[in-house]
């Protein structure tokens, strides 16, 4: 078997990806086949971090368009994506896998408060950390929040997980014609307008030169793939 190409990851999630084909809320199949498939990449010596989004139940944006005040609606996204976290958490602990769930906002009874110095041992030590409330502030998106705290941990790369293949130059599920990128840089996803993660985090990506693979994660044993450095998705570089 080859050798990881990374030493430490940070796994971006959203929370659409643990719905599986339920439509809303979480589905613990598909939580649980993700689980199994990060326990894999742990046992490989791997240290991994998570960051997990909410909009399996709410999507800040969206429900303050619909009239919730947006700090409001961002806070509620938050919550959401606390309770993905535990379920995540939950579903990696019945794998054998030791975790914790760190927060930006302080709700000690269900999980710690991120302290970076704290979170970096975890890691060391082999646990897997997931990184839920976002960045802890309105306005942010977890993209943002993943960015963030890749730079804060130190990680090699983001691997950021969709239901598509990687970065294409329109959305593939509605241009059957649409074209996917093996390599983009930073400034090229920017000025494109292309959907990989929001303006900040990929300036933040830009600024503290950290790279970013999309990839498939509907694809089974993708995410090993990616770790063992096989050309799976596409890369966003300088």
């Amino acid at each position: 078997m080859s050798d990881p190409v990374f030493r430490r990851i940070l796994l971006k999630l959203s929370g659409e990806a643990l719905i599986g084909s339920q439509g809303f809320g979480i589905d613990p199949v598909t939580v649980a086949r993700i689980a199994g498939e990060v326990d894999e990449v742990r046992k490989l010596g791997v240290q991994i971090g998570i960051v997990v989004g909410g909009g399996n139940f709410i999507r800040g944006v969206a429900a303050s368009e619909s009239g919730i005040d947006r700090v409001v609606a961002d806070q509620m996204g938050m919550l959401a994506t606390v309770i993905n976290g535990l379920a995540l958490q939950d579903a990696l602990e019945k794998f054998g896998c030791h975790t914790r769930v760190t927060t930006a906002i302080e709700i000690r009874e269900v999980a710690e408060p991120f302290i970076r110095r704290r979170s970096v041992r975890h890691l060391e030590k082999g646990r897997v950390v997931i990184f839920a409330a976002g960045t802890g502030s309105p306005y942010f998106s977890t993209d943002t929040a993943a960015a963030l705290r890749a730079v804060e941990i130190k990680a090699d790369v983001i691997l950021k997980a969709t239901k598509v293949d990687g970065v294409y130059d329109a959305d593939p599920q509605k241009f059957s014609q649409a074209k996917m990128f093996s390599r983009i840089n930073y400034l090229d996803v920017l000025s494109r307008g292309l959907k990989v993660m929001d303006t900040t985090a990929i300036s933040m990506c830009m600024d503290n030169s950290v790279p970013i693979i999309v990839f498939n994660l509907n694809v089974p044993g993708n995410l090993k793939r990616v770790i063992l450095g096989e050309k799976v998705g596409s890369l966003v570089s300088r």
